[in-house]
This record gives structure tokens, C-alpha cells and sequence, in this order.
């Protein structure tokens, strides 16, 4: 039987996210990968380059060569970019200087099976622009969170796949990690929640979309409208559901201005008249699973070239931020249908 050729893998922007999912299904060196990973100046720009990434990829700490979480095979990274190209030559050194550092990001999407789009703290908006190229090719896409930063950005992404005939895909972490999957289980215990409320997501855009997609995760699509308050960016979120069934008749509200948190723990609640339910804390130790799950995903996007996530509920987390956003200037109440 023929050996199955690797996903030729793309990367555009070589920051930590780009490290995270890259050491999951590339070939790398652990000791290269545990750093310090200097740059010409003395400094560090990613917190990968000071071992972050093998932190959690690697603890049993008596074996720093031992990985602790399953990587996904089938995927080899041939090309990187990133507008620091100095950082891009020293994200390839730890795939053994195999994957070529490309002058462009628009290089990066020729001759690859996959473009990966990395972002750990931006903001999305760029998304647009760096997914075209790829898209216009034909070359199926993962798109990190944010999918974009407003919804109008989302749907020419979309738009743009459809017109091309090309899968693209956008999920956070928090949508796919399995432990929270697990908590989600225990809904039946309240027969069914009528409120919810999650804990977690910072002050920016990068960690506002992992509470969004974890509300997703756990009470589903369908956010009719959004109310947000706060002194700092979608800091208290409202979301309701309306009238539609099994979705909390009370919505659910998103605690982003929570404090630090452990490790960037989130937590989650779940109540109804028979009770309440609490997750324990979900954090960067439990993180790799969810991307592993998208890993798999994306394999099945590129082979079957469909998407395997829903268009419609990529939007839906995008034009939640963009009306909670919108709500938040406004001091009032607004309807995802206002800004879809």
C-alpha cells in the first residue's frame, strides 16, 4: 500500500500560536524548542522563544526530550513567514531549518496543501488580507481567532471561499477542548441550564473570542442579542438566546474584566431550578487537546477539501464581538441581526 504523502504545510506569522500548533504536527527539536531562542538584539519577541511552547508540550520535566501530548501526524511545515523575518529564520531552526523562510506572505500559499494562519494576540483584522492569496489559489485554510475582527471581514472571508470553491476554517481553542466538552456532559443533571456564565477572556479581542467560543461551545449558536457594560473593551457581555428551545431562557454572561487567571484559566457555571454545576479550571495544560482536535479537523478539511466547521456559527462569534462592541458605545441592547 502507498504511503500517504504529508499535508504540506504553510505558516503565515511565526508567534506563539504559530509555535503551538506547529510543534504539534511538525518534526521539531525539543532542546531547540525548550530555548532560549535569542534574537540578534538580546531579546525575545514570543514567549515560545523562551520555552513556553515546551512548557506544557514537555512536563515530564526529567526528560525534557519526552513529549507529554500527542502530536498529530500526516503534516510537514515547508514554508513560514513572518513580517519579522529574523524571527521567521529562528521559528525554522526549530523544525530543523527545513521549512523555507518566504520573503512574502502571499509565497507562502505556493506549493503548500495548507495555508495556516497563526494569531495568539491580535486582533483579526489583518485576516482578510493575509487569507487572500491562499484562497484566490485554491489552497484550503485555517484561519486562527479571531476569524476576523468585524463581522463584515468574516463574511468576505466567506464570500471569498465560496467563490473560490475553498474550505476555510476558523475555531478557538475553547471550541474543541475536549475537557470542557466533558463539563457540557453534565448538563442532564439540571435537566436543563436556564443560565450560564463563564469567567474568562481579558481585555483584547485575542482573549474576548475564547469566551465567546466557548459560550458556543457549551449552550450552542442561535445569540439573538447582545448586551455589554464595562470600563475596558467587552468586558461584562450579556448574551440572549430569545425564545429559542433548549438554549437558557436566562442567556449566559461573559465575565472577560475577571483578573488574571492561573495558567489563563476559564471557568464555567451552569445553572437552572434544580441546581447548579461548576467546571474545575481549564487551562493551558488542558489547551493542547483542543488544538489537537482542530489539528485532526484541519486534516479532514484538506483531504475531503470541505469544510468541517459551520460558516454560520464562525460568523455568529464575530458578529457577537462586533455588537457587543456596538452595544458597549451605545449603552443599549443590540441585535445580531443590526450588524449581520
Amino acid at each position: 500500500m502507498e504511503k500517504q504523502k504529508a499535508i504540506r504545510v504553510g505558516i503565515i506569522r511565526c508567534d506563539t500560536h504559530g509555535m503551538y500548533y506547529g510543534a504539534l504536527m511538525g518534526k521539531h527539536d525539543p532542546l531547540v524548542l525548550r530555548g532560549p531562542l535569542l534574537l540578534k538584539n538580546g531579546k525575545m519577541k514570543h514567549s515560545w522563544q523562551n520555552g513556553g511552547t515546551h512548557f506544557y508540550f514537555y512536563t515530564h520535566y526529567a526528560d525534557p526530550k519526552k513529549m507529554t501530548v500527542p502530536n498529530v501526524n500526516g503534516f510537514e511545515i515547508t514554508k513560514v513567514w513572518d513580517e519579522d523575518s529574523e524571527v521567521a529564520k529562528i521559528f525554522s531552526s526549530v523544525f530543523y531549518s527545513k521549512p523555507k523562510v518566504c520573503n512574502t506572505f502571499e509565497g507562502v500559499s505556493d506549493d503548500v496543501d495548507l495555508v495556516f494562519i497563526a494569531d495568539c494576540n491580535g486582533d483579526g483584522s489583518d485576516h482578510l488580507k493575509l487569507v487572500t492569496p491562499g484562497l484566490k489559489k485554491g489552497i484550503p485554510t485555517f484561519v486562527d481567532k479571531p476569524f476576523a475582527y468585524d463581522v463584515k471581514d468574516a463574511q468576505a472571508i466567506i464570500k471569498l471561499a465560496k467563490q473560490y470553491k475553498t474550505p476555510v476554517m476558523s475555531l478557538s481553542i475553547l471550541r474543541k477542548v475536549p475537557q470542557f466538552t466533558l463539563f457540557r456532559n453534565r448538563f442532564k443533571e439540571l435537566v436543563k441550564p436556564e443560565f450560564g456564565t463563564i469567567k474568562g477572556g481579558g481585555e483584547t479581542m485575542a482573549g474576548h473570542i475564547h469566551a465567546i467560543s466557548l459560550a458556543q461551545h457549551l449552550f450552542g449558536d442561535g445569540v439573538e442579542s447582545v448586551e455589554c457594560m464595562g470600563q475596558t473593551p467587552l468586558a461584562y457581555l450579556h448574551l440572549n438566546y430569545g425564545s429559542k428551545p433548549n438554549k437558557p431562557t436566562a442567556g449566559v454572561v461573559l465575565n472577560c474584566a475577571s483578573g488574571g487567571a492561573y495558567h489563563c484559566t476559564f471557568y464555567a457555571s451552569a445553572y437552572s431550578q434544580w441546581g447548579a454545576i461548576r467546571s474545575p479550571g481549564i487551562g493551558d495544560f488542558e489547551f493542547p487537546y483542543g488544538a489537537i482536535n482542530i489539528l485532526n479537523m484541519i486534516k479532514r478539511m484538506v483531504e475531503s477539501h470541505k469544510p468541517q466547521a459551520s460558516y454560520d456559527e464562525m460568523i455568529e462569534c464575530i458578529a457577537i464581538a462586533t455588537a457587543a462592541r456596538l452595544s458597549q458605545r451605545k449603552g443599549k441592547r443590540v441585535y445580531l441581526k443590526d450588524v449581520l
